[in-house]
């Protein structure tokens, strides 16, 4: 691959990525995207047949940012609550910049299954093996309350997640404008683990 062509593809993801940020997935225009990238339509589709090839590239491309960073954090040798300190607080701070991931992720395990095996299979996809070990070590220490590591996960990512995937429903039931619920998310960053932490020490 030359350089012009790498440059060109990054070019257009990142165009992509502003215009999805504005517009969502469904509102997005494969001309706007051009339009931002800077080309013409036509070496658009050269590079990316249809949206939903370019959405999955822009989404690939996220996850290959943010991966690593999980995986790190689950298999360093800090402690549980480090951990859940240090997961919550980087995973809500990305998707905080790429808002459009969560649903995108559900749009696609509804729409193909076998997508969330084709991201498991990606390099540095998150392993919680340790992190289990973790947890029942600490259980059986007294540090935690009794429970199962497939659980507190679970709960680690339901409580970060569901905000932007139920952005326009909780902003109803808040009765806040754009402004506020942001405010709210950044404190979710601390909140949700000082929350989950709460309910499972010993």
């Amino acid at each position: 691959m030359t350089n012009t062509t790498e440059n060109t593809e990054s070019t257009i993801l990142k165009a992509a990525k502003t215009v999805f940020l504005k517009k969502g997935m469904d509102g997005a225009r494969m001309q706007e995207i051009a339009d931002e990238a800077g080309i013409n339509k036509a070496l658009l589709h050269y590079y990316f047949r249809s949206k939903q090839q370019l959405f999955e590239a822009v989404f690939l491309n996220a996850f290959s940012l943010l991966a690593p960073q999980l995986n790190y954090i689950l298999n360093d040798d800090s402690s549980v609550q480090d951990k859940i300190i240090k997961f919550t607080h980087n995973y809500i701070t990305f998707i905080s910049q790429h808002p459009y991931l969560p649903n995108f992720v559900i749009q696609e395990i509804n729409r193909n299954p076998d997508f969330a095996i084709q991201i498991k299979e990606r390099p540095q996809f998150p392993d919680i093996k340790k992190f289990k070990i973790q947890v029942d070590l600490e259980v059986k220490a007294g540090v935690l309350k009794p429970i199962k590591a497939e659980q507190l996960f679970i709960n680690i990512m339901s409580l970060s997640i569901f905000p932007f995937i139920g952005k326009p429903l909780l902003k109803a039931f808040l009765n806040t404008d754009e402004n506020t619920f942001s405010n709210i998310i950044e404190e979710r960053k601390t909140v949700v683990a000082i929350f989950i932490m709460n309910s499972i020490k010993a």
